[in-house]
């Protein structure tokens, strides 16, 4: 019987940075009737300690805290049936894996992972214990996205023969990156893994298709110590407590965010992470500016790029097919303001409201033989990326129904991860690379 058939769900987080904040306030707020948030772990005990901390103001006694390394035996004693993992990227296999052999079902943050051994370990450990593991790609649960995936399902365009999609992370947003362990292809796997994920999930989603072939050229162009060319750079290593960070519009005021300070700052001590580093500072291993062209099982193609240093941020999706071409122009923002451009994109923790920001969205329908039509955009909000958190947690801890099939396996999963990592293969190669020759999902 599943946890869920069996009545209230108890739920572990492990990972308790800023990306945790969202499911623990799904947890005790939102489905807190079918939900029971139970236990924390992190390899530091300030930042578990911070997150009981807020628990308390929404009205929640605090959990109990263990250290990462009584992962396994927390699994036990707090009779926890499913794991939420929100940690490092680098470290989701050891969570995910632990708890499947434990029996235990796993949420994982996206990506999945960051490389093909993890991910091969991953499915591997699926495929033995028969467990189950959904990636939280919540891009699939914006209303806009579902839009698209309804129309091109529906043979708006026909058959698909190419889609173009252009990401632009703007140097508020984008600088974050370049900030924090992202920074470190290690750990994050780069941009391809990290944040375009969830793009080549939303393709593959769409197309109802797989990778099959990458080529890609992608570099670190603007930031970087090599990025101290373009003239931006100020000398400093962090921002806290340096004079030469204090008119960088690229620097990070933990102190500004009363969240980030508790989480980042005032537990620094423990782990010695440090939040808020220079962009421009030597140890950057991930790429700025990446091109894509890949190729899918339909025969389909797709053109992608991602810049992360762009004056304004939105994405543009176009699809071509048979009957037509379907649009997607989206600014998330016009502009940034120089007087904010050094702050965290939206709220602080992901899970609040953001503020109102310019920009929009325009979905067109262009036939051929007809006069280009405008299709109204359904559901665009401003809370929590666009409103597609509140309708992810609803679906992965609140069992809403999913009859557009949202909910991403660990093979889905492994399907977005595959596409970054052949990419960042042909980055070092300068050739095009085969998915299967990666890794086969089953």
């Amino acid at each position: 019987m599943s946890p869920r058939a069996a009545g209230r769900v108890r739920y572990a987080v492990v990972g308790t940075g800023a990306r945790a904040e969202m499911f623990v306030r799904a947890l005790v707020l939102d489905h807190a009737d079918t939900t029971e948030l139970v236990a924390f772990a992190d390899v530091n005990q300030a930042r578990m300690d911070a997150h009981n901390r807020w628990l308390g103001e929404l009205g929640h006694r605090p959990v109990p805290t263990y250290p990462a390394g009584d992962f396994a035996a927390m699994l036990d004693k707090e009779h926890v049936d499913v794991v939420l993992v929100t940690s490092v990227d680098v470290t989701h296999d050891e969570y995910v894996v632990a708890a499947l052999r434990a029996g235990r079902e796993v949420v994982t943050e996206k990506p999945m992972t960051v490389d093909v051994a993890r991910c091969r370990r991953i499915l591997d450990t699926v495929t033995e214990t028969g467990g189950r593991v959904t990636v939280a790609f919540n891009y699939r649960y914006n209303p806009l996205h579902e839009q698209v995936r309804r129309l091109l399902a529906e043979g708006a365009v026909g058959e698909i023969g190419s889609v173009h999609f252009e990401w632009l992370l703007d140097v508020r947003h984008g600088a974050d990156y370049f900030r924090r362990w992202h920074r470190d292809k290690a750990t994050s796997g780069g941009l391809m893994v990290h944040k375009a994920s969830h793009h080549f999930d939303l393709v593959n989603w769409w197309l109802a298709a797989t990778p099959v072939e990458v080529y890609a050229a992608g570099r670190l162009f603007f930031y970087g110590q090599d990025g101290r060319r373009h003239g931006y750079a100020r000398d400093y290593d962090r921002a806290h407590g340096s004079p030469a960070a204090a008119d960088d519009p690229f620097a990070l005021r933990l102190d500004a965010h009363p969240r980030l300070r508790e989480l980042y700052l005032d537990a620094e001590a423990e782990d010695g992470y440090q939040r808020d580093r220079n962009v421009f500072a030597p140890g950057v291993s991930i790429e700025d500016d990446m091109a894509v062209l890949a190729r899918y099982s339909t025969g389909a193609t797709m053109t992608y790029h991602l810049t992360a240093y762009a004056p304004w941020e939105g994405y543009r999706v176009m699809v071509n097919g048979s009957r037509g071409r379907l649009e997607l122009d989206v600014a998330e923002n016009d502009f940034v303001d120089r007087g904010t451009a050094g702050a965290v994109k939206g709220a602080a923790l992901h899970g609040a409201e953001a503020p109102a920001e310019g920009g929009g969205a325009t979905l067109t329908l262009r036939p051929f033989w007809a006069p280009p039509r405008q299709i109204p955009v359904e559901g665009r909000s401003r809370h929590g990326h666009g409103g597609a958190d509140a309708r992810m947690t609803g679906v992965l801890l609140g069992g809403q129904p999913d009859p557009l099939g949202r909910a991403a396996t660990a093979d889905d999963g492994a399907l977005a991860l595959l596409t970054g990592l052949a990419a960042n293969r042909s980055f070092e190669t300068g050739q095009p690379v085969r998915v299967a020759d990666l890794l086969t999902p089953r």
